[in-house]
């Protein structure tokens, strides 16, 4: 799970941004300021990175603030799940990414599994809505994240990489790679996901 001090910071961030999105008074405004400043000092303490990087990420972030939206494709072809390799980290997830402005959810999924995989897809069924602090999620993040699961048929295209993938492949449940992108993706997911394909009259997962 993640660690505690996270969760006290990614809150007190919150509640500052919320404040200040709603302060007119400036000696609140200045309260709420030095509340954002503590919740900043919290994250880059104990991630050990550059309290600068995370400023630029939350002051870039005004409005009530609420959880980012996570989508990600679940695609089968012959009983084997489709996965994308990471540039960034080298590692293997479910294509998808942040859901745009303008996006519905299943227009974003079928967005990102284009750019990340070259396949185009439709989707079929929203398999699963995960909260990420409740999952064994082993790379941390500063954002309150809510991931969206969206089973997907393949009606076109072929494995193509891009500026985010080096590589893209169909895997069948056991030949999993064992280098996921565990910040995306982890192995309980793919596994609770050939569940899901297994028994397509599961209902929806979700936290």
């Amino acid at each position: 799970m993640e660690p505690q001090w996270l969760q006290w910071a990614k809150r007190l961030q919150a509640m500052a941004q919320n404040g200040l999105t709603f302060a007119e008074n400036p000696f609140e405004i200045e309260r709420y300021e030095a509340i954002q400043e503590i919740a900043l000092e919290m994250m880059a303490e104990g991630a050990q990175t550059d309290i600068t990087q995370l400023r630029d990420i939350f002051l870039a972030d005004v409005g009530y603030a609420t959880p980012k939206v996570d989508v990600r494709g679940v695609v089968f072809r012959d009983d084997a799940l489709l996965l994308v390799k990471e540039r960034r980290d080298g590692g293997w997830t479910l294509p998808g990414g942040w859901a745009d402005i303008g996006d519905s959810p299943s227009d974003a999924v079928v967005r990102e599994i284009d750019e990340e995989s070259g396949y185009k897809t439709r989707v079929i069924k929203l398999l699963a809505v995960y909260d990420r602090n409740k999952h064994n999620y082993y790379v941390p993040s500063p954002h309150h994240i809510y991931k969206l699961f969206f089973q997907c048929e393949v009606l076109s295209g072929s494995a193509t990489t891009s500026i985010e993938t080096e590589d893209v492949a169909f895997f069948p449940e056991h030949d999993i790679p064992k280098q996921l992108s565990l910040g995306r993706t982890t192995q309980a997911q793919i596994k609770r996901m050939f569940e899901h394909y297994r028994n397509p009259d599961f209902q929806t997962d979700y936290d």
